[in-house]
């Protein structure tokens, strides 16, 4: 169950008047599927009503994260990727991106940007860096993006290649073209080689019980997000150099030996700009 932040922490009462607890939220629905205690009884109560809809959605967030990290490893030892902006960080859990791609590289630096207040309140977790490495914090929309490749400049060199990280936050929007449009811009935003990692949540016909459990969470939990198709999630890389295997289930993006690779409706791919 949620703990408060430490005093080390140093949260100040307008970050915390921000935080709604009487409202499931997707960060601590997350976070309590991950094993992770920053959740309130009402975000629990309505994660658990989730999983009776969708009895594998635990899943989803497992296998998201370890796509994250797979794909962080990929760019780093095969790609060269030492810059990542991570955007719609999630609250700090095991293996964030700093900590995945500093034990590869310990000078790689990670600007992470989310708006959610509870995510701002614990941020010094995020900014555990190596020595060698760094990292920042922006409390930022994933829309305001002048903004943040502006204030991303400030830790990141944008005139070398960057992975752009958006894993489950497009969903939050709803409008295609808006969140296309949004993607391009930031991808126009940085030097060619950066490389778009991205994750979505899928809906096809073999699954009716995601479909419920989202209409459960979008009338119930905030912020409200849209599923697409596998075809539409492979839209956002459009213009993009994909990386075998494609757009594919999360569980099936160059799984590990010995790995879970069963298929989840969490769809993710990686791309390079050309």
């Amino acid at each position: 169950m949620h703990q408060e932040p430490t005093a080390a922490e140093h949260p100040s009462r307008a970050v915390l008047d921000r935080i709604v607890t009487t409202r499931a939220h997707t960060a601590r629905i997350w976070n309590y599927w991950l094993g992770g205690r920053d959740y309130y009884e009402v975000d629990r109560t309505t994660g658990d009503h989730i999983r009776g809809l969708h009895p594998g959605i635990d899943a989803y967030a497992r296998a998201d994260r370890a796509f994250l990290n797979r794909a962080v490893r990929h760019l780093v030892t095969d790609r060269g990727i030492t810059q990542f902006l991570d955007i719609g960080t999630g609250l700090p859990t095991a293996d964030n991106t700093h900590e995945a791609a500093q034990r590869l590289v310990p000078e790689a630096r990670v600007v992470y940007v989310d708006n959610d207040p509870l995510v701002l309140a614990h941020a010094r977790a995020l900014l555990t860096s190596s020595p060698q490495g760094l990292t920042d914090y922006l409390d930022l929309d994933l829309r305001e993006v002048d903004a943040i490749l502006e204030q991303a400049s400030r830790t990141l060199d944008l005139s070398r290649p960057v992975a752009l990280m958006l894993l489950g936050v497009v969903i939050f929007v709803e409008d295609d073209d808006e969140a296309y449009g949004i993607v391009r811009r930031l991808m126009a935003g940085l030097a060619s080689g950066s490389h778009l990692v991205l994750s979505h949540t899928v809906t096809r016909p073999a699954t009716p019980d995601v479909d419920a459990a989202v209409a459960y969470w979008n009338e119930n939990g905030t912020p409200r997000l849209k599923q697409r198709t596998p075809e539409a999630v492979s839209g956002f890389f459009a213009g993009l150099d994909v990386l075998d295997p494609g757009v594919v289930s999360c569980s099936r993006w160059r799984p590990d030996p010995g790995a879970d690779s069963q298929e989840v409706a969490m769809f993710g791919g990686v791309g390079r700009r050309p």
